[in-house]
């Protein structure tokens, strides 16, 4: 049987008269009598097929009059000029008219309208199967094809080798917590599903590849949010004899080929690059969005002095009291609406409060006013650049509480008062991070990135001296706001890399525990290296502009880490726990529904 002679996308005016054979999802069906219209539909689009009683036989006719939608059917029938033309679609200006037609598969009742644009995630995760066959969706099917074709073309016209790493493998410490796997075979012992190649990809340096890329499944056992899934698709890369502008260069390369191949458009720039100080002074964030300004303001130094106890008392133990201007909208927000963004700053990002001053038409309005001197008010309207019919959002707090607290305000004001053109793509390369940063609820310095990143020459004295307050060569690669990949030139020194450890509070012994087979691996002539890594599922998100990465991705997890479709991850029989030498010490909290 031949199912059919073209895809639904595809006849045009110059296909009249020609006899076809078509096959697809009944999209939807109107009857009118001796007239019955279906748009049958496949991947590649829509064809309207004409069920007409002085053209193809009553049997005919009756079967397409009493067919469900959904369900799959195969046509055969003539090709004509369409006397109402619909040219919102390619295939717009012709039709079919049915001679003959095969039900291949009935569809039961459906458990949503397949044009219900106002479906609860739940239910779409549910049926992901169906929810697929929507034509938006299987746009993004197509364009994560794009995306990768675009990606392993690139990367093999660079010279890079595809190489696969191991899925099962060593647990070792990199920031989220592992998936764990029992051993049967080794009762007592367990791999971890890898969080990411890096240590591989490192070996395959030492190994002599040079030009490493892979698509790699990783796995993270964190809490997940709307960009964030515990299973993604990482493009990993590596690359040996290479500095941090040879590693830009080459990838800014990249994005630009797959951004174009996803969007149709063109980013014939240099990226801007930024220092990883300048980004949170100037937006409070690692990752800033560049679409709109905003920037955060530094009025430390005019608070130092002032009557207002929360801002001097901050400044003196060495705070910081920072501002952003929310543009034209002192009419706007009364207090209820700024008591909102105050307890969305302390709710989530732990501010003790967000003072402010509105620039009216009759002059300052604020609580603080009081607390400052006509000069000190002057002062923080310059330095802020605030003008009439704006607000000034203040928070003092440590510099870590400032940068996310006012970092999350500015963003919350970008999309609410809609300052940026949300067509509008800007890419960023944030440069150079500290290579430590102190965990307050452990009480210890953790890296920044990884433990493996190189620092930067200029500031390898103060490291071997013992101070944490030094940079890296890293390398962030920001599109509109979301922070699409990363990495770093490594270190190839093992003195330097123990150097490091010990800093992070690995003891020797330690560190050879988790990373023995590593450390050894350096001792046999490693190259100077670097590399980063893509998330693919949110870099596509980004550049979809969609609002969640599940809508990216085939089969996602829901953000408890359920698959609604498959029912995982579910209860397993205890037979299968004692092979695995393993027992649950869960036990189910009965009062949790109550």
């Amino acid at each position: 049987m031949i199912y059919r002679s073209h895809n639904l996308g595809q006849l045009r005016r110059e296909d009249i008269g020609k006899k076809v054979t078509l096959s697809g999802w009944v999209s939807t069906k109107r009857d009118l009598g001796g007239l019955t219209f279906i748009d049958l539909r496949d991947r590649e689009g829509i064809t309207q097929v004409v069920f007409d009683i002085d053209v193809a036989s009553k049997e005919v006719v009756e079967t397409a009059q009493r067919i469900k939608t959904e369900s799959v059917i195969r046509v055969q029938g003539e090709v004509r000029e369409r006397y109402s033309k619909n040219m919102n679609i390619p295939t717009g200006e012709i039709e079919v008219f049915a001679v003959a037609i095969d039900i291949l598969n009935n569809c039961d009742t459906l458990p949503f309208q397949m044009n219900d644009e106002g479906l609860s995630e739940s239910i779409r995760l549910k049926y992901r199967y169906l929810d697929l066959r929507r034509p938006e969706m299987i746009n993004n099917l197509k364009m994560r094809h794009k995306m990768i074709m675009a990606i392993r073309n690139y990367m093999d016209s660079k010279g890079f080798m595809d190489v696969d790493t191991p899925i099962l493998t060593k647990s070792t410490p990199e920031g989220a917590r592992d998936f764990l796997v029992p051993c049967r075979i080794n009762p007592g012992d367990f791999y971890a599903l890898p969080q990411s190649p890096q240590i591989f990809k490192q070996l395959l340096m030492i190994a002599g590849v040079e030009k490493y890329f892979q698509i790699a499944k990783c796995f993270r056992d964190e809490d997940l949010r709307a960009d964030r899934q515990p299973e993604f698709t990482q493009l990993d890369i590596e690359m040996s004899f290479v500095e941090l502008n040879d590693v830009i260069e080459e990838i800014e390369g990249l994005a630009k080929t797959v951004f174009n191949a996803v969007t149709g458009e063109v980013s014939n720039y240099d990226f801007p690059k930024l220092e990883w100080i300048d980004a949170m002074e100037r937006f409070g964030s690692d990752k800033p969005d560049t679409r709109f300004g905003v920037e955060l303001k530094d009025i430390s130094e005019i608070s130092r002095n002032c009557g207002f106890k929360a801002f001097k008392s901050t400044v003196e133990n060495g705070g910081l009291v920072k501002a952003i201007v929310a543009p034209g909208v002192a009419e706007k927000f009364s207090r209820k609406i700024l008591g909102e963004y105050e307890d969305y700053a302390k709710t989530y990002f732990g501010a003790k409060g967000v003072a402010w001053i509105k620039l009216t038409e009759d002059g300052i309005k604020s609580p603080i006013a009081k607390f400052f001197s006509e000069e000190e008010i002057n002062a923080i309207i310059e330095k802020t650049e605030a003008k009439t019919g704006d607000v000034i959002m203040i928070i003092a707090d440590k510099a870590k509480v400032v940068y996310a607290a006012l970092g999350a305000l500015r963003l919350k004001l970008g999309k609410e008062l809609n300052l940026y053109n949300k067509d509008e793509f800007k890419f960023l390369w944030v440069i150079n991070f500290p290579m430590f940063d102190y965990d307050e609820a452990e009480g210890r310095y953790k890296a920044e990135h990884h433990p493996f990143t190189s620092i930067m020459e200029e500031d390898m004295e103060k490291f071997l001296a013992g101070d944490m307050n030094i940079r890296t060569n890293t390398y962030d690669l920001v599109l509109n706001g979301s922070e699409i990949g990363g990495g770093s030139i490594r270190i190839h020194n093992p003195e330097v890399q123990a150097k490091v450890f010990e800093k992070l509070g690995l003891t020797p012994e330690k560190a050879k525990e988790k990373f023995g087979f590593f450390i050894d691996a350096f001792k046999f002539g490693a190259p100077p290296h670097g590399g980063l890594a893509f998330g693919i599922d949110r870099w596509l998100m980004v550049m979809l502009k969609e609002e969640s990465i599940r809508d990216v991705i085939p089969f996602p997890k829901t953000n408890k880490g359920q698959c609604l479709m498959t029912e995982a991850p579910n209860k397993v029989d205890e037979s299968q726990l004692e092979e695995l030498y393993v027992s649950s010490t869960y036990k189910e909290d009965k009062t949790s529904s109550k």
